[in-house]
């Protein structure tokens, strides 16, 4: 009896008293190695004899064993995310999810100010390349300023430029200058009769390397898932968009496997930052944010299970939107089948984001089933009752969190930008708490590398383990000692957030 060890009981969502929550810095212990060390490390994790003792330490050090197996959690297990109860929002508008996707891009468009030429170019010098919007491109090739072939013909030429750099600046996987051009005289012909799609035709996006777009493959940032998994069409989201007179350049460089927020790729060459080349561009979807805050695309499509879109997005300086799930249909997607992660549009603009999400958006039958979604709303900003619609919103600041950063640079900027959002636009910063950060890190990390492991497991089990990078390889071998009993008190965890959520805590 004396040898057991003490059980902990969480406390019930409904009886949590936010003004007793501490915040708690998270510290990570993890051995920080490189070179042979760190190859040394991973056979070490990877060899049965040695692996379940590293890894049991490893663990213990960071507290997961006594969150999942030595604690009392009384929520019911969450398998996947629900939607909540939800009033419908003044000023918004349904772009209907029933609809063709060229027609949601019509009520999508609707949604914007008017477009004022005027404001966006000059007689004299027209309008320069870099940062064209998705309305600039329209308004250029629907008044003969440029054509899709003009436009692709600049984009073949910056790629292969950005590959002779030094440093190089591999932005795509998969890139076939010729199926680019076709693509572009097929939407240069349709309006030069006149039958353009919709807004987006003529619109040049990159894709994800862990999404499917015929006829490129789908390497997931690794060098041999191409050979294992082979596309058999679009992706969902890709023919949605494909739809709309899209024209897609190829397949964006990213994170092995979206195993990591660096956006790191030894196999490929790292993507560098844009606005500063010594810098990461985050990770997972690096390629992604690159091509966007380059100027070459006005948007792309990434993933994000963990932040893989937000994270690139705010390294990059542009806008990312991690949709909720089951908001788009995650098909033809690594994802697919998961629980966690969705497939979502990165832009230049918000205007750009709520046209490519208006386009790609829609969820799944089986979802649609299933999580029982509300429609697909959008904020009416040309609405004359919306004219102070950013006034309305309410942006939530847990301060120590927010505080909590490598540098103060960092949230003194951040600071800047809230108070730019309440003197110029009228927003609401309100102080919110967060309770039980560490357990909803753990929860995610428990679910995301178990379903990650599950959809490769045949090819892990295989022996294409030895194929991965070491941090990857790594990763997969935290994955691979979860048990059964760890993830059902993971999704146990996940009810009690998305009670939280919908108690209005977070």
């Amino acid at each position: 009896m004396g040898g057991e060890k003490k059980k902990h009981a969480m406390t019930p969502v409904e009886e949590i008293d936010l003004s007793a929550v501490k915040y708690r810095p998270q510290v990570v212990k993890a051995p920080h190695l490189t070179g042979f060390a760190l190859r040394f490390f991973v056979w070490l994790v990877e060899a049965p004899p040695f692996r379940s003792v590293i890894l049991s330490v490893l663990k213990r050090q960071n507290g997961i064993p006594k969150m999942l197996e030595h604690t009392l959690i009384p929520e019911p297990p969450m398998f996947r995310p629900e939607f909540p109860p939800q009033a419908p929002e003044p000023g918004v508008l349904d772009v209907g999810e029933d609809k063709a996707p060229p027609a949601r891009v019509a009520s999508a468009l609707g949604c914007l100010p008017t477009y004022d030429p005027s404001q966006h170019w000059s007689k004299e010098a027209g309008m320069p390349f870099l940062y064209w919007t998705i309305r600039d491109y329209a308004h250029a090739y629907r008044s003969n300023l440029a054509t899709p072939s003009v436009v692709a013909e600049r984009i073949v030429s910056v790629i292969e430029d950005f590959a002779n750099r030094e440093p190089s600046m591999p932005l795509l996987i998969s890139f076939d200058a010729e199926e680019v051009r076709k693509q572009a005289a097929a939407s240069t012909q349709r309006f030069l009769e006149e039958k353009p799609l919709s807004i987006l035709d003529g619109i040049f996006m990159a894709i994800k390397d862990d999404v499917d777009c015929c006829p490129y493959p789908t390497r997931g940032g690794t060098t041999w898932l191409h050979k294992t998994r082979m596309v058999k069409g679009d992706a969902v989201c890709v023919s949605r968009l494909r739809s709309c007179g899209v024209i897609f350049i190829g397949k964006a460089n990213m994170h092995e496997l979206g195993m990591g927020v660096t956006g790191n790729n030894p196999n490929y060459g790292t993507v560098r930052n844009p606005h500063s080349v010594e810098r990461y561009t985050g990770g997972s979807s690096s390629g992604p944010a690159a091509i966007v805050a380059c100027g070459l695309c006005p948007a792309a499509i990434g993933t994000d299970g963990g932040g893989s879109i937000r994270i690139p997005s705010s390294l990059c300086g542009v806008v990312g939107l991690k949709t909720t799930f089951g908001r788009t249909d995650i098909k033809g997607s690594l994802c697919d089948g998961g629980t966690v992660e969705i497939v979502g549009p990165l832009a230049a603009t918000v205007e750009d984001i709520m046209l490519v999400y208006s386009a790609m958006s829609g969820s799944s039958p089986a979802d649609r089933n299933s999580l029982k979604p509300p429609s697909i709303c959008l904020p009416n900003l040309a609405s004359s009752d919306n004219v102070d619609i950013s006034r309305t919103l309410k942006l939530g600041r847990y301060t120590e969190w927010f505080n909590d950063v490598y540098s103060p640079d960092i949230s003194g900027k951040c600071e800047e930008v809230l108070n730019m959002l309440s003197t110029a636009y009228g927003c609401q910063s309100l102080e919110i708490v967060l309770p039980e950060l560490e357990e909803m890190r753990n929860a995610h990390l428990v679910s995301i590398g178990s379903e990650s492991l599950c959809s490769l497991n045949p090819e892990y089990k295989n022996g294409r383990c030895a194929d991965l990078t070491l941090d990857c390889r790594t990763s997969f071998a935290v994955f691979q000692s979860f048990t059964a009993a760890d993830y059902v008190a993971a999704q146990r965890l996940r009810y009690e957030n998305e009670l939280n959520d919908s108690h209005g805590m977070t």
